[in-house]
């Protein structure tokens, strides 16, 4: 049985009602509105979100009604969210296929980014209760923080791994965590084990962008992210990082400026990425990377339904084995 299966046998019914809701909420009167739903729900993928949340639930309870409105705003927050990082980042892509923007331009892709942004916050309220509220809020915040921190790292000569990480820890890793967070609020968790959920969701969304950046040093037109792609919006991940700090190449910190500058060739994205693997840039990444993914294993030892355990330590091996 691969991981896949092992994260989704214990939710097949959560994810069942939980499918049917996010369908439900990407629907409209409005031929426009309705025409972008439609391209959202054929491209929700694997909902690795909404089952985290299924699963830490489950932990300590059932996921009732209100319970799924919160999951599902959160994955809708995290839906608009992509909407508009699309439009700033100028992508035709996301999950392999046409993005918004490049379906329907960039002003229907920041209105229609709104509206789910919307649906999520009336959601968040059906869960009726006001931590939920505030942690979904807070991370709203977060993503858009992380984003702006991101843009004005491109523009800075600076390398810094902490920038890095704290670029991620809000752009990724806030969304993983604020699910753990919420689904044990919702469940009825305790104290203690609400801050273990949420140290565990933070270490898997870690992990989980840091494999997403490493992919960016590999050509695979199937995850809509060719090789240099981060590099040619100006934006120099760990594993680059890392690489420029050990070798210190006076020609490489030039391909870097032209990088940053926005006047890099296709020449000289594909010598940084040579450069970085070389380099050690790769192993670094993965050696922090499966780091995180350790230290989420670990925290679920107080964890008692053997079911459960299993298939988030299978959460947790998909999110550093995966291939896409």
């Amino acid at each position: 049985m691969n991981n896949l299966s092992v994260i989704k046998e214990p939710i097949v019914k959560e994810m069942e009602v939980f499918d049917r809701l996010f369908d439900d909420s990407l629907t409209s009167d409005n031929a426009l509105l309705d025409s972008v739903f439609g391209h959202l729900r054929s491209r929700k993928g694997k909902l690795m979100r909404p089952q985290l949340f299924m699963l830490t639930g489950k932990i300590f309870g059932d996921v009732d009604m209100r319970g799924m409105h919160a999951a599902l705003a959160l994955e809708l927050l995290h839906t608009a969210s992509l909407i508009h990082d699309d439009v700033v980042d100028n992508s035709d892509m996301r999950r392999g296929q046409a993005s918004v923007n490049k379906m329907f331009d960039n002003k229907r892709a920041v209105l229609s980014g709104d509206y789910v942004l919307a649906t999520a916050l009336k959601h968040a309220a059906m869960s009726a209760n006001i931590r939920v509220v505030n942690e979904i809020s807070a991370l709203g915040q977060a993503l858009s923080e992380g984003e702006v921190m991101q843009l004005e790292k491109s523009m800075s000569e600076e390398l810094s791994e902490s920038v890095y990480m704290s670029v991620i820890e809000r752009k990724t890793a806030a969304l993983f965590s604020t699910c753990t967070c919420c689904a044990s609020v919702m469940c009825g968790a305790s104290d203690e084990d609400i801050k273990r959920m949420t140290d565990f969701g933070h270490c898997v969304g870690m992990a989980f962008q840091i494999r997403d950046d490493i992919f960016d040093y590999y050509e695979d037109a199937a995850i809509g992210k060719p090789t240099g792609n981060d590099m040619r919006e100006g934006k120099i991940t760990l594993p680059a990082i890392y690489a420029l700090r050990e070798a210190a190449d006076g020609h490489a910190l030039e391909m870097l400026h032209r990088i940053k500058s926005g006047e890099a060739s296709a020449g000289d994205i594909s010598a940084m990425v040579d450069f970085t693997r070389k380099h050690g840039g790769i192993d670094y990444a993965e050696s922090i990377m499966n780091d995180f993914h350790a230290r989420a294993v670990d925290l679920l030892s107080f964890v008692g339904n053997a079911d459960i355990k299993k298939a988030l330590v299978g959460y947790a091996d998909f999110v550093v084995g995966r291939s896409y």
